[in-house]
């Protein structure tokens, strides 16, 4: 006995995607409400759930369950006696995040052009961005006219110079777990092994500097440095780079030495050292 193939009703689709679409519609109008949460927190300084539910036309229960998911996440926190609700730390988190990325990228322009004015080369600020390193500034020598444009690339920590001054001068803890990691191979040169990406980082803070050649892509070699903030933190990394045949071993010392002038005139500027 043949059995006909039983065909899908049109209607339950047209269903689903309505279901979907209010799904949709409504994780969208939650997101717009908890920002606009933290909007009248900004304004107002501190609310009650009743006050911030008549300010979204809201049920309080909504409000409550809105502020319940910012305090979570640290975004807002409770005065405990009164009841109110003012920004938390998290948004000072986040602002200062926002803030040293723009800092930097300011201060950094003449710094960044001076050193590739100096050497001809590519110069390049980096920041840490999660589990990779982000071009915030770039600046291009005089023989590097057709160089590679990294402003705004992610690059991976492991595989670059700027990546290993960020990795090495992590907390322990958020370093081991990177490292815990698998490490992605781009070149027959690249560090795969923890351990002995863990010898060189322990060398970059001994030098001061971090070097790689074509560990990232064949024929590309570079040179990075540390940047500070006032309170001695590494916030990013400046660094020289360039083909293979013009990065010399013989002329890597003096780019370190360059680079290590330039994070340190870079660092003075974002308040460290005086």
């Amino acid at each position: 006995m043949t059995r006909t193939r039983q065909q899908p009703d049109p209607g339950e689709d047209r269903v689903e995607s309505r279901q979907s679409g209010r799904g949709a519609v409504s994780g969208v109008q939650s997101v717009d409400r908890a920002v606009t949460v933290l909007e009248i927190l900004a304004r107002l300084g501190e609310a009650g759930v009743t006050e911030i539910a008549d300010e979204l036309d809201v049920h309080k229960s909504t409000a409550f369950r809105l502020l319940g998911v910012l305090e979570n996440r640290g975004l807002v926190a409770q005065e405990k006696e009164r009841g109110k609700y003012y920004l938390g730390a998290g948004v000072l988190r986040l602002a200062g995040a926002a803030a040293v990325r723009l800092d930097i990228s300011q201060e950094g322009v003449p710094v960044c052009r001076e050193l590739a004015d100096e050497l001809g080369e590519t110069s390049n600020i980096a920041v840490l961005d999660d589990d990779a390193a982000v071009n915030v500034m770039q600046a291009r020598g005089t023989a590097s006219v057709t160089a590679q444009n990294w402003l705004g690339r992610r690059t991976p920590l492991h595989a670059t110079a700027s990546g290993k001054v960020l990795l090495a001068h992590l907390p322990t803890t958020l370093r081991e777990g990177l490292l815990a990691r698998p490490l992605h191979r781009f070149t027959d040169h690249t560090v795969t092994g923890a351990a002995v990406l863990r010898g060189e980082l322990e060398k970059v803070t001994e030098q001061g500097y971090a070097i790689t050649q074509e560990e990232l892509e064949i024929g590309l070699a570079a040179v990075a440095a540390p940047v500070r903030s006032h309170d001695g933190k590494v916030i990013a990394s400046i660094s020289v780079s360039g083909p293979v045949y013009r990065l010399t071993p013989d002329r890597l010392p003096d780019l370190a030495r360059r680079a290590l002038a330039a994070g340190v005139e870079l660092s003075r500027r974002m308040g460290y050292g005086g």
